[in-house]
């Protein structure tokens, strides 16, 4: 009944989609060997194969399709069990304007990566990769009798992984929540100590980041620099009085801005060496090097998977566009400009084989009315740093 109910509120999408609806996942899975397709929408009981087994299968066979869930009456292990294979999390019962619109966002996001051979890949990411010392930190603390959840909080919330996981899990249908939650912080307080314990210790969504192309303390200023550039994007949104969801979009959005980087430095590892080589041989900045030689960035392999796992849509834009804020079309101010000040401002600080050279842009900054706020934004950065 709920199929059908969906495929007659879809009908009117009929010209510009190409549907086919299954009534199970042996279905769907002999519909998907006859030809490809870009998404796949699963409900989560279903007999002989539920939605968790069903997407583990098309992950394997199709990782360019897009993995969504049905969720509604599930329990809890089985929804658990979903949150690697899925990329989103849709409630039920679902209205056909409200899956529409998630299909249309999904397909947009497909412009955003256009290399091919990079959106199989990142399509394929379960998770991002965390750094090791704090994925320890994280398992020890959630081992002891009466972990201390202000801890718990900090070690997340200092850690680009872990925060988009956090995140990705806890803005799914499966917690109902009546708004979108932009910040690691709030995300750890309504998810809990019972389901972290679950996702960290027995769902393995972190895993310890592994490259043999960057040496553990590149690995560690890597982390600091995003962590400084999270503070200071959180610092300019504070100084333009901005209010608090922007604040802490801001924040995570700065946290999360090179991401993309550790994504092809773990996954592709011989391909980012010849950028990086590429990069002191021309040089360029790596941004300039990875678009290039790879024909995307770091920044729009990072935002491709934000969106695909339906992180908040201000994260998701500020960290695909911390580069070339105009590429976002904002007309006002947003984490989007917070970070690529913020990006900029560290970026002249220091002298890293993973850096870039983020020039900024004026013409953006005029745009959105803060023509003459980056030097004071600026000045004021450095009186803090004090």
């Amino acid at each position: 009944m709920v199929l059908s109910g969906l495929q007659r509120s879809l009908r009117p999408m009929r010209l510009e989609w190409e549907m086919v609806f299954a009534a199970g996942g042996n279905e769907a899975l002999a519909a998907m060997d006859q030809q490809p397709f870009d998404i796949i929408v699963t409900d989560m009981r279903m007999p002989g194969m539920d939605g968790a087994q069903l997407l583990e299968e098309v992950q394997k066979r199709s990782p360019l399709t897009l993995r969504m869930v049905l969720s509604g009456q599930s329990d809890r292990e089985t929804i658990l069990r979903s949150v690697n294979p899925a990329h989103q999390f849709i409630s039920k019962p679902c209205e056909g304007e409200e899956l529409k619109s998630r299909l249309i966002r999904a397909f947009a996001l497909k412009d955003l990566l256009q290399n091919p051979g990079l959106r199989g890949l990142v399509s394929k990411l379960d998770n991002l990769p965390s750094l090791p010392a704090a994925y320890l930190e994280l398992t020890q603390e959630l081992r002891r009798p009466d972990p201390d959840l202000r801890k718990i909080d900090e070690l997340i919330g200092a850690d680009m992984a872990m925060t988009a996981k956090i995140l990705k899990l806890v803005n799914s249908a499966f917690f109902c929540l009546p708004s979108v939650i932009s910040g690691a912080s709030h995300a750890v307080k309504l998810l809990g100590l019972d389901t972290l314990r679950t996702l960290v210790l027995t769902a393995h969504v972190f895993e310890q980041f592994q490259s043999s192309l960057l040496t553990p303390d590149e690995v560690q200023q890597m982390s600091d620099h995003s962590l400084a550039v999270s503070n200071s994007a959180r610092k300019i949104a504070r100084f333009e009085h901005a209010d608090q969801p922007t604040q802490e979009g801001a924040f995570t959005a700065g946290l999360l801005h090179d991401a993309g980087k550790l994504i092809l430095a773990s996954t592709l590892s011989k391909q980012y060496q010849q950028v990086l080589e590429y990069k002191e041989k021309a040089n360029l900045g790596l941004y300039a090097a990875e678009h290039e030689m790879l024909g995307c960035t770091h920044a729009q392999v990072a935002a491709y998977l934000f969106g695909l796992w339906g992180l908040p849509g201000t994260i998701v834009e500020a960290v695909a566009w911390h580069h070339e804020p105009a590429g976002s079309l904002g007309v006002k101010f947003s984490p989007v400009a917070a970070v690529h000040v913020a990006s900029a401002y560290h970026d002249g600080k220091n002298s890293l084989r993973l850096q870039d050279r983020t020039p900024v842009d004026a013409a953006f900054l005029a745009n959105i009315g803060c023509a003459d706020r980056e030097q004071v934004w600026r000045k004021q950065l450095d009186s803090e740093g004090r």
